[in-house]
């Protein structure tokens, strides 16, 4: 899991670099924009984490049942059909 301070620097750089090339112009202060693109990362970075377990707990589950399944192949076949349902992109 990323740690807060790396999403701190990246939303920082990113909203930093995007208003220095005039890619955006800010119509609020800078450390608001940053505080929200650190709410976003953040909230995008648990999301991936729960669908992350739940892939986990349901491949675990569906392995047992069975044991011919290859897991990685199914987990990766879990984790995106949960999030294709919660509207995610991985």
């Amino acid at each position: 899991m990323i740690r807060e301070s790396q999403i701190d620097s990246l939303a920082s750089f990113l909203v930093h670099s995007l208003a220095a090339r005039q890619i955006i112009k800010p119509k609020a202060e800078e450390q608001d924009l940053i505080a929200c693109v650190v709410e976003l990362m953040s909230a995008n970075f648990e999301t991936e984490a729960e669908i992350d377990a739940e892939a986990d707990r349901m491949t675990e589950e569906l392995a047992r049942k069975d044991p011919r399944a290859d897991p990685a192949r199914l987990r990766s076949m879990i984790r995106q059909r949960l999030a294709e349902k919660k509207g995610f992109t991985l």
